[in-house]
């Protein structure tokens, strides 16, 4: 397996966010639909597997193929924009601003929600033969698990949103630490092995991932999941992106950024 040295990968995350950071509108919102777009398809394939197989670790190996075959594609997640930009403003980076982040991070999150959405749409149609049958076996567990993850957070009150916000930050350091293993390796068998472990862990543990929840949520919605808009947003949605943000950031970003490229200074021998 090809591999970089760590100061050469975190270089190279550097040079990624700041690319990211000057994309083009269009450029920025395509690869973000998309890549909302296949992780939802991921997400309902996983499921699908878990309800005919009654094994969630055979869906939770699964699902991570759509999360490798986006990244090899090159399209963005919100998830990996919030641990890759801040770099390159960390770096000063010339012209990287806050404006520009926020920018690439607004537009990553439309795009990721509307591709994410689409396939909810597309996947209520035929779990429901147009919304003329009863929702199918998978789509009453997606239902189910639209309820569990907003009012059953919830039901717990101001625990329960400290266990959506942690759910999140696990996530993304997970998620995150994939998008890191994908960039130390240089041929496509290292990339793929080295995505596959992380990705695995965030889905069988049932962490909050902001993307996978804008399929998950509005397709349980649409199949007569017992929650609102309002508790999917509040207790959802908003701590989600939230914690994302955090465990990119705090647990894989600033964490390799200071000690591979601004290193503190050697101990002097005694």
């Amino acid at each position: 397996m090809a591999y970089l040295a760590p100061t050469e990968f975190v270089t190279k995350m550097i040079d990624a966010g700041e690319s990211k950071i000057f994309m083009s509108t269009r450029d920025t919102l395509i690869r973000a639909y998309m890549a909302g777009a296949i992780l939802a398809l991921a997400a309902a394939f996983a499921i699908t597997v878990n309800v005919q197989t009654g094994q969630p670790l055979v869906g939770a190996m699964l699902f991570p193929v759509g999360f490798i075959l986006l990244y090899l594609l090159g399209f963005d997640l919100l998830t990996g924009v919030f641990t890759l930009c801040p770099l390159a403003l960390i770096d000063k980076r010339p012209g990287v601003t806050i404006g520009g982040i926020l920018r690439n991070w607004g537009l990553v999150f439309v795009g990721n929600f509307a591709g994410a959405l689409t396939v909810a749409i597309i996947m209520a149609i035929i779990w429901t033969f147009g919304f003329t049958e009863a929702p199918n076996a998978v789509a009453q567990k997606i239902g189910t698990i639209g309820e569990g993850r907003t009012v059953g957070y919830a039901a717990h009150g101001a625990a329960g949103m400290l266990t959506l916000f942690l759910r999140g930050v696990l996530c993304n350091w997970m998620v995150s630490t994939g998008v890191v293993g994908a960039m130390v390796c240089t041929n496509v068998t290292g990339k793929v092995v080295t995505m596959w472990m992380p990705i695995m862990v965030f889905f069988y543990m049932g962490f909050e991932h902001s993307i996978v929840n804008m399929f998950l949520f509005p397709s349980g919605l649409m199949l007569g999941g017992n929650f609102s808009i309002y508790d999917y947003m509040v207790w959802n949605e908003i701590p989600t992106v939230l914690g994302n943000l955090v465990g990119g950031i705090a647990f894989v970003g600033l964490t390799l950024y200071s000690t591979h490229v601004r290193t503190a200074p050697k101990r002097n021998a005694a």
